[in-house]
């Protein structure tokens, strides 16, 4: 049975596109699949994983070449993230945050100087985090109480910064606080954090549901003194760093989900063929065949989505429609096929023993993380008024 990887769909894929999708799909199947289990038992990525992911070039797909980067577009690397998702969305989301986040942000809001000082080492080696939530802004993403003071030319930080992809493992951070709480929004300025700064540290790391292997953590400022240099943007223009770039992450998401989804269908693809009951493999069965037909439909539908809203990007086009639209339907795909592929799977599907359970408890995270559900609809509904 032809499985989901070679849909129609991708036939569109530039030569390049292609060649590094391809790259990426075996590196997948070869190096990150051998280590699913275990990196989700030990709530831990392999580092030597994360080195290989580096020497692929995955974690720079959008840093120009003359820094060490692939040089590649932002759609090459929704197709990273979908690629790996398949296999396991845990490292998946190490590598789409360092890219549509941490990269995206510094490459369009950073000064030539910063380009220089910061790019080749997320290229070669250093992963990056992006510290934007605290326990009182969620979808409330400006309402935060980290402090950024001025002390000379220097900036001093103090504060705690919750729900942080990449924390544990993060050399590189880009922090969000405000210089005066009584101007709201006009107050969030970005600023850029190095790894081993005095006063950071990293807190409490959580214990999750899903995407165990992932790190997310705490950070705790006390006392961390900024170079005015390392604002990343403008004082005050924080906001805007935040929005632009959250746009684009979503898609980023989006195509995680998308990954997501296509893998657990491509495991039930397998089984329902392997399976037998009442004589014959229960993939024969008409009733099997029509779940998995509107599952084909649905993950295909996110995957044009997702692709959508990266070209636009690319193209320079206006996504903000569209990426809340992809995210928000690619992750409800991703819950409602990989819950699917769980009663396919029948009792084994609810054990340790196939991969689709670990998919199943994956997917929830979609809905929630880079603006939840509803604030994707709310996203949706502001620009349809906007005509």
């Amino acid at each position: 049975m032809t499985t989901l990887v070679h849909a129609p769909s991708l036939t569109t894929l530039s030569e390049d596109d292609t060649l590094f999708r391809d790259a990426v799909r075996e590196f997948a199947q070869a190096e990150v699949a051998p280590r699913v289990a275990r990196m989700d038992a030990d709530e831990s990525i392999d580092p030597d994983l994360i080195a290989s992911l580096f020497q692929l070039g995955v974690m720079g797909v959008e840093i120009p070449e003359r820094y060490g980067g692939v040089g590649g577009s932002f759609f090459a690397a929704a197709l990273v993230v979908e690629e790996l998702s398949r296999v396991d969305p845990s490292v998946a989301v190490l590598v789409d945050v360092q890219n549509t986040l941490v990269v995206n942000a510094l490459t369009r809001w950073g000064t030539p100087d910063q380009h220089a000082r910061y790019l080749p080492s997320l290229a070669a080696d250093t992963v990056g985090a992006y510290a934007l939530s605290e326990a009182g802004s969620g979808s409330d993403a400006f309402g935060l109480s980290l402090r950024a003071t001025r002390d000379g030319s220097d900036w001093v930080l103090d504060g705690r910064k919750m729900w942080i992809t990449n924390g544990a493992e993060a050399g590189f951070f880009v922090i969000f606080g405000t210089i005066d709480p009584t101007l709201g929004y006009k107050g969030i300025t970005a600023f850029i954090v190095e790894g081993g700064t005095p006063g950071l540290s990293i807190g409490k790391k959580e214990d999750k549901l899903g995407i165990r292997a992932s790190s997310t953590t705490e950070l705790v400022l006390d006392g961390v003194r900024v170079p005015s240099e390392n604002v990343l943007g403008e004082v005050g223009k924080g906001y805007k760093v935040a929005i632009e770039t959250l746009n684009e992450g979503r898609i980023g998401i989006g195509a995680q989900m998308v990954g997501l989804a296509c893998g657990a269908l491509e495991h039930t693809l397998r089984y329902v063929q392997e399976r037998e009951q009442f004589g014959r493999p229960v993939g024969e069965f008409q009733g099997v065949q029509f779940q998995l037909a509107k599952m084909a439909t649905d993950v295909e539908a996110a995957r044009l989505m997702v692709y959508n809203a990266a070209r636009l990007k690319d193209e320079g086009a206006k996504f903000l429609r569209q990426s809340a639209m992809a995210k928000l339907f690619a992750s409800r795909v991703a819950q409602s096929v990989s819950s699917l592929c769980v009663d396919l799977h029948g009792g084994y599907g609810f054990t340790r023993e196939y991969p689709v359970e670990k998919l199943y408890r994956d997917a929830k995270i979609g809905t929630i993380y880079e603006g939840t559900d509803n604030m994707q609809l709310q996203t949706i509904a502001k620009d349809l008024f906007r005509g």
